[in-house]
């Protein structure tokens, strides 16, 4: 967990703004902080889950100016310690005034990173649990771990109307080790955050007597405690002589023909805005805003408590809180440039993370190559991607978020999920129905992270309309008499309900974004397809606890009109929901979605049954999606790239030395 520098040091960093769109800056969330504390007049029980710029409308920002004023205003989510509920509003930072503010006693606010070792001292704190682990023969109070979860809302007695986190509880052998080896199953502590009080002590075990054996045999991955590495290989340098191809000026970045506003706030994290592709001189607009707005993991083991592993790790805690510092050279690789990022802490105090967006070019391979066996002469090009990253670790997993800019206009989102895989204790060798002996004693439950993808589109313009696409295969018959035809279908969807879609891997179903207004020179609409390669099936009941929390994984693709409050897939507040917010409410309306201005979201992921080979920690598993150009250009766009040839390559046998010959 990132540790919360000095307010001074967050203000020295903290850029000025010079767009609409800008985050926040250290000096405006301590004005923005300032403004609410003399509001509330609550001292330092007052606490802060939210203040992040409230975005202007789209017309302001299209038609802003270098020069021009601009009106900063926030919004903001704020909560008493000791009491539940949530006042929720917005200020104008340029009068000083809260311009609307409401209470909603319903609503529970994240649980907030400050917030995850204060459970555990609470927890650890309390003579029940002591007794607990005195009882499993443990005496070392200093190396229990006690990891604070969502509680989720399973209607449990005595939970109700509370803020609380469910916990799950390991065991260190030393400083450095390796906790997530040595868990400590059938005890649980549910704490409530707002009073920083343990509501039950959770001892499975109690009644019998017996206990699941803790795993005591180490398995580490800290480099001071291994000793037996692998003989390196050579070193492979990404060389920029020349310094990178992009420019960086404020918060917006130029590169080839792409230009994007960078932006960051505690719950997305990394926000794309603006996103748009240069032709001859025309700028054209693709996305206008970009981000991950949700995620969800769900596990799949109903032994126990296990069943409360069911967590929205952006909506519950904020995605973008427990953003990581990157390090050169090992989290980034090649001629980087990094953006700080300013966050409020739960105190309303700016923190900094340095190096939280990591931007960097990698070469990504072939761009097109033909050999003309008539004229013997062969053409080859290379292409650049553009990386733009950042790292988050929630608990046990990190989640490495990346977004590749390609200079043929294709867009790409990449997720490489890895860190420690979640674990619980079993009895050596014994059948493990819902998950995998991972270690003697040790098993990772099988379980699926669902990430929702919030697509602002702009192709060519604000009036947007998604089209279906399936490949038909007529029967056998006068209008096929081979057999051998099959064609492609398209379907308009044009209200919200006709826009709740799953992939189909029989129709080889895809869905483009097209601009209805804007031809390209056959005469078709210019559109952008968004690939789906890794929809996954849920298999989370929506009649369940957590399915009802959770709507926006049963479908891959929706479509909604835009709407500036219409913001996470899941709802607003997710920390003890209901499940009465977000898509599957909103799409109810059924509101037309053709020919104008649409949010496209689409629920993606990855299905994880463990692996042996994912303990201690797991390698990088990858899901994501595309959005490519579909008649987007006229031709291929990289037939312009310059026939070079990469003067550091070496060969050990001889080749051909040009791109074209």
């Amino acid at each position: 967990m990132n540790e919360r520098p000095n307010v001074s040091l967050s203000l020295h960093a903290s850029p000025a703004f010079a767009h609409p769109l800008d985050p926040l800056t250290a000096e405006e969330l301590v004005k923005a902080a300032s403004i609410l504390r003399a509001h509330f007049d609550f001292g330092p029980a007052l606490l802060f889950e939210t203040i992040e710029l409230l975005e202007p409308a789209k017309d302001v920002v299209r038609s802003f100016v270098p020069g021009m004023p601009i009106e900063r205003k926030a919004r903001f989510n704020v909560h008493k310690r000791g009491s539940t509920g949530v006042w929720r509003g917005r200020l104008d930072l340029g009068t000083g005034t809260i311009t609307k503010v409401e209470f909603l006693a319903d609503a529970r606010p994240m649980i907030s990173p400050e917030e995850f070792m204060m459970i555990e001292d609470v927890a650890k704190a309390d003579p029940r649990f002591q007794e607990a682990i005195r009882r499993r023969g443990i005496e070392n109070m200093a190396y229990v771990c006690v990891d604070p979860w969502s509680a989720g809302n399973f209607s449990v007695p005595g939970e109700e109307n509370k803020r609380l986190a469910h916990t799950f509880v390991w065991l260190r052998m030393s400083d450095l080790d390796n906790y997530y080896a040595h868990p400590v199953e059938g005890l649980n502590v549910v704490v409530d955050v707002d009073k920083l009080e343990v509501l039950r002590v959770d001892d499975h075990s109690a009644a019998s007597g017996t206990f699941v054996p803790v795993p005591d045999t180490l398995i580490n991955y800290d480099a001071d405690l291994l000793t037996d590495f692998r003989k390196p290989l050579k070193p492979l340098d990404v060389v920029q002589s020349e310094g990178p191809s992009f420019t960086i000026e404020g918060n917006k970045l130029t590169w080839d023909n792409w230009d994007v506003r960078i932006s960051f706030n505690g719950r997305e994290g990394l926000v794309l805005q603006q996103v748009g592709y240069t032709v001859v001189g025309l700028r054209r607009p693709i996305l206008y805003r970009v981000s991950m707005a949700e995620m969800v993991v769900p596990y799949g083991n109903p032994d126990g408590v296990h069943y409360r592993k069911n967590v929205f790790d952006s909506g519950e805690y904020g995605f973008g809180k427990l953003v990581n510092s990157l390090a050169l050279g090992c989290d980034c690789l090649g001629h980087i440039h990094y953006m700080d990022v300013v966050l409020p802490d739960m105190m309303g105090n700016p923190r900094l993370i340095p190096s939280a967006i990591c931007i960097h070019e990698e070469d990504a391979g072939l761009a097109w190559k033909h050999f003309d066996f008539r004229s013997e002469r062969t053409e080859t090009r290379r292409m650049r991607r553009l990386v733009i990253s950042s790292i988050t670790t929630v608990g046990n997993y990190e989640y490495c978020c990346y977004w590749y800019l390609f200079q043929d206009g294709a867009i790409e989102f990449e997720m490489k999920a890895t860190g420690v895989i979640n674990t619980a204790a079993c009895i050596p060798g014994s059948e493990q129905k819902y998950g995998t002996e991972v270690a003697p004693g040790v098993v990772g439950h099988i379980h699926q992270h669902v990430f929702c993808m919030r697509l602002d589109m702009e192709v060519d313009g604000p009036d947007n309309t998604v089209v279906e696409c399936d490949t038909v295969a007529p029967p056998i018959g006068p209008d096929n008499p081979m057999g051998n035809a099959f064609y492609v279908e398209q379907t308009p969807l044009t209200s919200e309900l006709k826009a709740r879609r799953r992939v189909d891997f029989e129709k080889s179903r895809y869905w483009k974004i097209t601009n209805p207004n804007v031809k390209n020179w056959v005469g078709k609409p210019t559109a952008y397809k968004l690939e789906t390669p890794s929809a996954i099936q849920s298999y989370t009941h929506p009649d369940g606890p957590s399915g009802k929390r959770g709507g926006f994984v049963y479908n891959h693709l929706w479509v909604t009109p835009y709407d500036p409050e219409e913001r996470f897939p899941a709802g607003e507040y997710m920390n003890h929901s209901s499940g009465n917010d977000g898509l599957p409410a909103w799409t109810a309306k059924d509101r037309p979605t053709d020919n104008t201005d649409i949010v496209v979201w689409h629920s993606f992921g990855l299905h994880h049954i463990p692996r042996v080979e994912d303990h201690p920690v797991q390698p990088c598993v990858l899901c994501g999606f595309k959005l490519m150009p579909v008649g987007f250009f006229n031709g291929n766009p990289l037939i312009n790239l310059p026939p070079e040839t990469n003067k550091a390559s070496k060969s050990n046998t001889q080749g051909a030395a040009c791109c074209h010959s």
